[in-house]
């Protein structure tokens, strides 16, 4: 962008702006009368050019169709083929399971060797849906080997649609005596695993030339610090996760591939009871902090997932949603 600007004391001097095309990122001129073309639901229409809003109701009045409830539809993942990292149990199963109901077939990646118990009901309750839950144990923070299983999902489903990036790990260290292999770890995992499969994705998503979304699980402690916690760690990680966020939908907008982040506050799940365990009354102190005066329940990010694969979010890019029950407005 070139900005020309000049100060006189004319009145009638107005500022102008102009925009180039960047040699280096091939942007487009930006337009008012442009659009992303492919967009789930350009121009006011679902996947396939289906009409809703004002124009099915106009379309209503002529008698040129039924009136339905398109709204829901908006929020459909029939056929999608979407990947959540960190998905073997906890949010991140939670929110595997609200994709395959949704319609989606999902690609959990995870470290254990094979899924619990909880994944294999979750698998046979999703498939009595018509949707598949399908385990790949794989390290996130191995970059080749994520790209490599992204390929090899991308040619056996002819693409990838969407992902919700959750791997993540949990540790505590005072900021002074914090060990650089723990730091270089947690570092790997929580951002690096985050990025690596954001870009398997992205790159499926470039090949077969679909419209995608990519949600990546970041927190609330990005954001702010947990009073009386020793995290820094785990909050530098999770603030990276929200400005590469940012970054990749920057990049990726003129393809039509959106990246978004989930912020969650406190939620009740196996790890934060482990950290409850090792601190008597912590969560009475987190329950008390927040307005709702209750830690968030595991199934409470689903919704805001769906909302992110969905084309019912089509136009939300680079945003952050807190999913938190108000913590920081105190």
């Amino acid at each position: 962008m070139i900005l020309t600007r000049a100060f006189r004391n004319n009145r009638s001097f107005k500022p102008t702006r102009t925009f180039k095309s960047s040699a280096v990122l091939k942007t487009p001129i930006p337009s008012p009368f442009t659009h992303a073309p492919s967009a789930p639901n350009a121009k006011g229409r679902l996947p396939g050019g289906r009409v809703i809003g004002n124009e099915a109701a106009l379309q209503h009045a002529q008698g040129k169709r039924e009136a339905t409830r398109d709204i829901f539809n908006e929020f459909s993942l029939e056929g999608k083929c979407t990947v959540v990292s960190g998905g073997a149990g906890g949010l991140g199963l939670e929110i595997a399971q609200s994709l395959c109901e949704a319609g989606a077939n999902v690609h959990v990646f995870d470290m254990a060797a094979s899924p619990n118990t909880t994944f294999k009901a979750v698998q046979d309750y999703v498939s009595a849906l018509g949707s598949r839950l399908i385990y790949h144990q794989i390290d996130v923070s191995d970059q080749k080997a994520v790209f490599a299983l992204c390929d090899k999902i991308g040619e056996e489903e002819g693409g990838i649609n969407g992902a919700v990036c959750a791997a993540a790990i949990l540790e505590t260290y005072d900021c002074s005596d914090y060990p650089s292999e723990a730091f270089e770890r947690i570092m790997r995992i929580n951002a690096g695993g985050v990025l690596y499969t954001s870009q398997g994705v992205a790159r499926q998503m470039k090949k077969y030339k679909q419209t995608g979304s990519i949600a990546m699980i970041a927190s609330m402690s990005g954001s702010i610090t947990n009073r009386d916690q020793h995290w820094v760690g785990y909050n530098s990680a999770k603030s990276a996760v929200l400005q590469m966020a940012r970054s990749m939908a920057a990049e990726l907008g003129p393809d039509d591939i959106r990246v978004n982040c989930i912020s969650p506050g406190h939620f009740s799940t196996n790890m934060t009871e482990a950290v409850f365990a090792q601190n008597p009354g912590l969560k009475e102190k987190w329950e008390s902090g927040s307005p709702m005066q209750r830690l968030g329940i595991h199934h409470e990010l689903r919704g805001a997932a769906v909302w992110l694969l969905s084309s019912a979010s089509s136009f939300v890019q680079g945003s952050d949603v807190k999913v938190s029950g108000g913590y920081e407005t105190w």
